[in-house]
């Protein structure tokens, strides 16, 4: 098995898109019930080309043997104190352990790290076993607390 971090290009896009309207309908339909559902843009490479192609992003393509499988977006900060802005691989690849992969793989690409900021909708209960028990994510807050769909878990992780 090979899993790899390709720089994200404009190429990849389209492909890219589909692979995040999977994913994000796959957390809607499971958490919410619904058949659509995910951040402004997502299902159209809006998305992708305003934050994963934003100039002071680092994003890659997640490739397993040489097939796309998903994508991440960082903010790599020059105080050290980075943030996930989302990582994402399509359903057919989940709970394989490959994002667990993925996000040791970014750790060593990024070794200066003070800490790892992320958030993640309070009705992804999948997200929250991800970052908290998989990556050693925390809850630091949580933003609209009694609001299902707009609620947000703030997470950090402290680097060693």
């Amino acid at each position: 098995m090979e899993l790899k971090l390709i720089r994200l290009e404009e190429l990849y896009i389209n492909e890219l898109t589909k692979i995040m309207e999977r994913a994000f309908d796959e957390d809607a339909r499971i958490h919410l019930g619904e058949k659509k559902g995910g951040p402004d843009g997502y299902d159209d490479g809006s998305f992708l080309r305003k934050w994963g192609m934003h100039k002071n992003a680092s994003s890659y393509c997640i490739f397993l043997n040489k097939q796309l499988i998903g994508g991440v977006i960082l903010w790599i900060n020059e105080d050290n104190n980075n943030f996930l802005g989302n990582i994402f691989i399509d359903p057919i690849y989940e709970n394989q352990g490959l994002g667990t992969k993925v996000w040791n793989m970014i750790e060593k690409l990024y070794p200066n790290t003070k800490t790892w900021n992320t958030e993640t909708p309070i009705f992804s209960s999948r997200n929250h076993n991800f970052y908290v028990n998989k990556c050693g994510f925390h809850i630091v807050k949580i933003d609209n607390p009694k609001n299902r769909l707009e609620g947000q878990y703030k997470m950090q992780k402290a680097m060693k």
